[in-house]
């Protein structure tokens, strides 16, 4: 399809102006009105999102500085894994089982767990491990074998204690929605490396989406083309991107053609950013009708490879989906973003418990991420492929025991969590900050969620405080006003 030019006059630097003319042309009030309604639109106070600068916001010519990484993929276990039982040993729970916690043991804010409730040891065995010796839990096995090529960090930290808010100010650097989230800032910054395909692309498994649904990957007041697109394992990869009953290929150009024409007519007239931003995924839309599903069919993969992963044509699963990541990094996509719900183990009965749960959340996942990196690896894409793995909080030191119930489970626990990173210029092979004894509270290197958004984009050769866009008056950036880079994440 041969792509659409707007007339210049329709670049998104002017339809501000074009807007202004408008308003004097149709307005009926008193010119005074309009002059003041100028001023005010000039600084965003009705709604016309811009850009605070060229040289600071659009850096699709070029990055504040090198860069370690090209692409991220982000691995996310909505619900968020229990640190004490995978990552982050603590031998002292075991000693201490059944004993009523520490007041220190609690967070400030929990979402279930009472007063006296008590230390619930790991039933789960751990062994030191790579040349750093990280004691990892029996429920990694294939995670044991790349912990030499992650950074482990053992010492984030965030300010919310239930799912959405968390997910939301890990992904979007505010509890609330309306922000755009992580992939829509380094899409508008960076652009994607292939115009043919979603330059931020998010899969989903786990039988629902996360706790903030959709906004965990929206666009929030950034152009809406940079908001993520969910593809699917099984079926059409894209829903409503294939050519209904009756409608052939070059009948959906045609069709296309004449729709831009029209919305070109009128952001001639109106000045709408958005109507620029539709043309846009009209034609993204058309391209990826060819694109997608060539990059989304595994089938094509060799038979070592899909064993690698447990990845199965046709399915859906976390495996598949680790897989479509790489096919969709290889391919030159932006921001790949993996929710995998289920862990979320609160112990209330035989599907949310730790001895039942949590195993087989691992066995799904820990072979799958361990290929995903390995495969990357080989392929020597690794280097330039920063791979995020987290949840987005931690777990208590206590048994929730929630309503007396005899299952095994802990509760929500905002003071500490565990992430790992590979790849895109990350410390491979360091532990990087501590829990205390219990693991309750951060003991050394304390890391925010805004200092991990603020490094993340770092390796991605985005100064964080320099990426903004103006909206509402002020200029508004991942971190909000928050977030330091933090070096020891670095090579």
């Amino acid at each position: 399809m041969k792509k659409f030019n707007p007339p210049a006059s329709l670049h998104a630097a002017k339809v501000e102006s074009i807007t202004r003319r408008h308003f004097l042309g149709k307005a009926t009030k008193s010119f005074g009105a309009a002059a003041l309604a100028g001023l005010l639109t000039d600084n965003g106070l009705f709604g016309a999102a811009h850009a605070s600068s060229m040289e600071d916001a659009v850096l699709a010519a070029g990055t504040h500085f090198a860069p370690k990484a090209k692409r991220i993929i982000y691995l996310h276990m909505a619900g968020s894994p229990p640190h004490h039982d995978l990552l982050d040993y603590k031998p002292l729970l075991n000693e201490r089982a059944g004993e009523v916690a520490p007041q220190d043991c609690y967070a400030q804010r929990s979402a279930f767990v009472k007063p006296n409730a008590k230390v619930l040891g790991s039933p789960f065995a751990f062994e030191p491990v790579g040349g750093n010796g990280l004691h990892v839990s029996e429920l990694l096995p294939h995670f044991k074998t790349i912990v030499d090529d992650v950074c482990v960090v053992r010492s984030l930290y965030t300010d919310q204690f239930n799912h959405a808010p968390a997910q939301l100010m890990l992904y979007t650097g505010h509890m609330l929605q309306g922000r755009p989230s992580m992939g829509s800032w380094l899409t508008y910054g960076l652009g994607s490396e292939n115009s043919d395909l979603p330059a931020f692309t998010v899969l989903v498994s786990g039988g629902k989406k996360p706790a903030a649904g959709n906004a965990a990957w929206g666009s929030g007041f950034l152009p809406t083309v940079h908001a993520g697109v969910q593809c699917r394992s099984e079926g059409d990869p894209v829903l409503y991107a294939s050519n209904p009953p009756g409608m052939d290929r070059a009948g959906r150009e045609r069709t296309i053609d004449a729709i831009n024409r029209l919305n070109a007519m009128q952001a001639q007239e109106f000045g709408d950013p958005e109507t620029l931003t539709r043309i846009e995924q009209y034609e993204l839309a058309f391209r990826m009708q060819v694109s997608v599903p060539e990059v989304m069919d595994i089938s094509k993969e060799d038979p070592e490879t899909l064993a690698l992963y447990g990845a199965q044509p046709g399915a859906t699963s976390f495996a598949n989906n680790c897989l479509l990541a790489r096919r969709l990094s290889e391919a030159g996509t932006r921001f790949v973003q993996l929710f995998d719900w289920g862990w979320d183990v609160h112990g209330t009965n035989p599907g949310d418990d730790l001895m039942n749960q949590l195993p087989m959340k691992c066995r799904e996942t820990d072979r799958p991420v361990a290929a995903l990196i390995k495969d990357l690896k080989r392929r020597g894409l690794l280097d330039e492929t920063l791979v995020i793995w987290s949840g987005e909080f931690g777990r208590t030191v206590m048994n929730e025991a929630r309503n007396g119930s005899t299952y095994l489970g802990r509760d929500h626990h905002p003071a500490c969590f565990t992430v790992f990173m590979a790849g895109g210029g990350c410390n491979a092979g360091a532990v990087v900050g501590a829990t205390d004894e219990w693991g309750a509270h951060v003991a050394e290197d304390p890391i925010h969620v805004h200092d991990l958004q603020a490094t993340v984009l770092a390796l991605m050769g985005i100064d964080h405080e320099r990426l903004t866009y103006r909206f509402q008056g002020r200029d508004y950036r991942l971190t909000d006003v928050h977030g330091n880079v933090k070096p020891q994440l670095m090579a």
